[in-house]
């Protein structure tokens, strides 16, 4: 049982607000967590994986709200699309908070009905697989610690190795206790074929769904590129208007993670493409058919899945740290580019370049010195984040700092 750190934010979600929804990818968790906090809570748990609780849901929603007066924990809840309407008629006559917890492996607020139905009324939180600091019992929050203080010094190094064998295990809850590559990729069939039957069937009864597997693994080959839908097509033998659709499916059930580009009134051309990438490094070894982390260290993709995997942990940890930031990267149109920007509400950068070596050179920084010159005091921080054993400053406001003070 691991301890997740967006506890306190739900908890805090139920005090005050009348409808709370949890979401995020199947499988990260969301079941067990709602579970736990409902008997504190006073709550009745019910799933709408039984069958019959769906069917009386989806038949009489009304009246099956009727039926749980006191606060309730409603799992698995956009498999019931009428129940939304029924919970906003019934928290417009009583907005006592904590009424309902709702959780949901589809993203509510890509969903028009959904989202139109519970404006206003609901704080949606995002439950993303287990972070690092999860896995080993502590707290990650190096998005709040890198706005006030150096990076941090004391990091026990890891090797190419290492590092490699942390993006194979992921952080899907089942998918970390398997300890080969054989077992893992048990878990992974099966994760897929329950996505691709279920799922995605559900949200958009489609038929073609024997073309999604080919295509998640052209993203995972992909992965922390730009966005190309053209080439995409062309590989994937997908119509864009098909292709669309199914990406807009993935995002939807959180298997894909579009990295929006940022931009700001810099005198330059900037890309505006997104980057995509998959929402789990483990998920995405898999489908590119690496199963041991040697094999990883040495394979191509290594260095994307790196900074896939960096641009995962920082939007887990962006979930339940103090400061609130939103998540980008920055490339101009000559090919300059930093991995990943933090924004925080004030509008202030840190920017983190990623680099899949040990050693990092002055040159290294060229980009990130240049957002500096452009940001003026809005620039707080630039990190490249590297595979040696050292944090060391390279200048005003940038560091060189090993990839472990992700978790440190």
């Amino acid at each position: 049982m691991y301890d997740r750190h967006i506890t306190p934010r739900l908890l805090e979600a139920l005090a005050d607000t009348p409808v709370v929804l949890l979401h995020g990818a199947r499988q990260t968790g969301k079941s067990t967590l709602l579970q736990q906090i409902a008997g504190p809570h006073r709550a009745r748990y019910v799933t709408l994986d039984d069958a019959s609780v769906l069917g009386s849901a989806a038949a009489d929603p009304v009246g099956f709200l009727d039926g749980y007066p006191g606060p309730v924990v409603i799992d698995e809840a956009q498999r019931a699309p009428g129940l939304f309407r029924a919970i906003k008629a019934s928290v417009d006559r009583d907005r006592r908070p904590g009424r309902f917890v709702l959780s949901g492996s589809a993203d509510a607020l890509l969903l028009p009905r959904v989202a139109d139905a519970l404006v206003g009324r609901v704080e949606v939180l995002t439950l993303w697989p287990l972070s690092q600091g999860e896995l080993a019992g502590r707290v990650d929050h190096l998005v709040d610690r890198v706005w006030r203080e150096p990076p941090p010094t004391d990091i026990v190094p890891e090797d190419r190795e290492a590092i490699a064998a942390r993006m194979l295990r992921g952080g899907f809850p089942e998918a970390v206790g398997r300890t080969t590559g054989r077992r893992r990729r048990a878990w992974c069939e099966s994760y897929l074929t329950t996505l691709m039957q279920r799922d995605v069937q559900e949200l958009a009864r489609i038929e073609g769904v024997t073309d999604l597997p080919r295509l998640l693994a052209l993203l995972a080959a992909r992965t922390c590129s730009l966005a190309n839908h053209a080439e995409l097509s062309r590989s994937s033998g997908l119509p864009q208007t098909t292709l669309k659709r199914y990406l807009a499916l993935l995002e939807t059930t959180f298997v894909l993670q579009p990295l929006p580009a940022w931009s700001a009134n810099l005198s330059r051309r900037l890309t505006k493409s997104p980057k995509l990438l998959l929402s789990d490094t483990g998920l995405a070894a898999h489908l590119l058919n690496v199963q041991e982390p040697a094999a990883l260290a040495g394979h191509a993709m290594f260095g994307p899945l790196l900074e896939s995997f960096v641009a995962l942990e920082l939007r887990k940890q962006a979930t339940w740290c103090e400061t609130l930031v939103r998540l980008y990267h920055f490339r101009t149109a000559a090919g300059q580019e930093v991995d990943l920007l933090l924004e925080r509400q004030d509008g202030a950068i840190v920017g983190i370049a990623v680099k899949a070596a040990a050693s990092v050179g002055a040159d290294d920084f060229k980009v990130l010195r240049l957002l500096r010159e452009g940001l003026g005091g809005r620039f707080r921080a630039g990190l490249v984040l590297h595979l040696g054993r050292q944090t060391v400053p390279y200048g005003d406001r940038l560091w060189a700092v090993p990839v472990g003070a992700l978790w440190a």
